[in-house]
């Protein structure tokens, strides 16, 4: 561990809070109050507590942060050379990179995932702003072959003005996902971070300006869903809406941007499922299970909430998973656990409802289904790894998602029924398939309705991989160069001489 992270832990522990977090808002290159003066508390979920609080934006806000944004754009960003574009990214990156310790432990302490995991979303998030630098100037369009007399070509421009709806569970993973992408096209952006997680998404607001990022082609507005994130969709000048979150929430955001004919990319609900069929490696695969569901506590999207397990196997892959499981230990964030909390009260009631339900239902418990107390975190948001046994195909654990620490277990007899219990619910997001036979490992991953499958290994993949869902699980895809496309217009020119 690192001497800064040591100094940051031993702040927090006897303070209670960090000296270095922001608690306004960011519009047009400056850090501003919200003009109603309301703020948003921010909780450490490893002990339940408040521990910071930031300027909650409300619509007259929104307005001032699109308005800067818009300006931003038609005023120099979108006619910036793109090697200028990507070298401002890259500068990013490199002071994230320097200042990766302190944003670990901020978002280590906003989520309540352990210090190990955010530093791994540190990185990725680096490694995402390096990405997209170099992507800058290489957006280009293509030629048509209309004749002799006629020249006919296409270029890429940006669509202008950008929303970024963030969620809680990754918040500066997922911030730069959407914004590092947009500003590599020319776009600017509006972020409105979850209002359980605002911090990350606001430190990176220093980052940009240090390195370089005009006024306003980056605003950060926290705020409430309704407060913040509803006038910010509905505004007319917002031109593409990148949203992750519920398919409920996701459908109003479509509404409002079908109002004004604008584009979006949604990333909703999962229930993604792991197909282990008999032949599969079962320390490998049981591995690979344990850490797909109950990686940041199972609150993921592309989660592996589902195993689909052949017969033959089931017992033994099951009890191996089980045995697992019971070396995860639950700890406060910043003690580096190996399993860490949930991220708010409101989740962790839902999550136990869902457990307690199907327990009066009579569904088999292997192992949890329980709320966990944490020596020196007794007060903290703590639900024990949980996994329910040969659940029936209809029953809510397999169809809804709980987007927590619990696995849902199918038994099938075959293949092809594991194709039917893989594609049983409304979601298609992610999938995974554990098997030694490569043909069944491609043909199940053409059967299986899902936006990205993965084989042998449930988190393969990475920045340069599309990612999205089908179905309820959304439309678009982020990552890769695929994600170019969202904040991008095609223009035709054509010239007859």
């Amino acid at each position: 561990m690192s001497e800064r992270i040591t100094e940051l832990k031993n702040e927090y522990f006897s303070t209670g809070t960090l000296s270095e977090l922001p608690s306004q808002l960011f519009i047009a290159g400056e850090w501003c109050d919200a003009a109603g003066g309301e703020t948003l508390e921010v909780s450490d979920p490893s002990s339940g507590k408040s521990f910071a609080a930031v300027s909650a934006a409300q619509a007259e806000d929104v307005a001032r942060a699109v308005e800067a944004a818009d300006a931003a754009f038609h005023s120099h960003w979108r006619d910036l050379k793109p090697s200028a574009r990507g070298m401002i990214l890259a500068r990013t990156a490199d002071l994230l990179e320097q200042q990766a310790d302190f944003f670990s432990v901020v978002e280590a302490l906003d989520s309540g995932k352990p210090l190990g995991e955010a530093q791994g979303d540190i990185g990725s998030s680096v490694q995402a702003l390096r990405y997209y630098a170099g992507c800058a100037d290489k957006i280009q369009g293509d030629s048509f072959p209309l004749g002799a007399e006629t020249f006919s070509f296409s270029c890429l421009e940006p669509v202008g003005v950008t929303a970024h709806i963030i969620p809680w569970n990754y918040p500066l993973a997922t911030t730069i996902r959407g914004v590092a992408p947009a500003l590599a096209a020319g776009c600017t952006a509006v972020v409105k971070p979850a209002e359980q997680t605002p911090l990350s998404a606001l430190l990176l607001a220093g980052l940009f300006k240090e390195a370089g990022l005009p006024n306003g082609v980056y605003n950060v507005i926290p705020g409430t869903g309704q407060g913040a994130g509803a006038p910010l969709v509905d505004h007319p000048k917002v031109r593409h809406t990148t949203f992750t979150g519920s398919v409920g929430t996701g459908s109003k955001v479509m509404q409002a941007a079908a109002a004004h004919i604008s584009s979006v990319t949604l990333e909703l609900g999962g229930k993604s499922p792991i197909v282990a069929l008999a032949d599969c490696d079962l320390e490998k695969t049981a591995e690979g299970v344990l850490w797909a569901i109950f990686y940041n506590a199972g609150q993921i999207c592309s989660a592996g909430s589902r195993l689909v397990v052949e017969r033959s196997i089931h017992r033994a892959l099951v009890d191996k998973i089980v045995e697992k499981t019971a070396q995860l230990q639950a700890g406060h964030a910043l003690q580096n656990p190996n399993y860490g909390a949930i991220n708010s009260r409101e989740q962790l009631e839902k999550i136990e409802g869902f457990v307690e339900r199907a327990r009066a239902r009579g569904i088999s418990i292997a192992c949890g289904g329980h709320r966990l107390k944490v020596a020196d975190s007794e007060s903290g948001w703590f639900y024990a790894p949980t996994i329910m046994d040969d659940v029936p195909m209809q029953d809510e654990l397999v169809q809804e998602e709980i987007f927590g620490p619990v696995l849902t277990v199918q038994v099938v007899d075959d293949p092809e029924q594991a194709i039917v219990a893989a594609n049983c619910t409304q979601f298609a997001l992610a999938a995974g398939i554990y098997t030694q036979n490569v043909t069944q490992a491609l043909r199940l991953s053409r059967a299986i309705d899902a936006g990205q499958v993965t084989v042998n290994d449930y988190w393969a993949g990475g920045i340069e991989v599309p990612f999205g869902g089908n179905r309820q699980s959304g439309i678009g895809r982020e990552k890769g160069l695929e994600a170019l496309r969202n904040y991008s217009t095609t223009k035709a020119i054509t010239l007859a001489f």
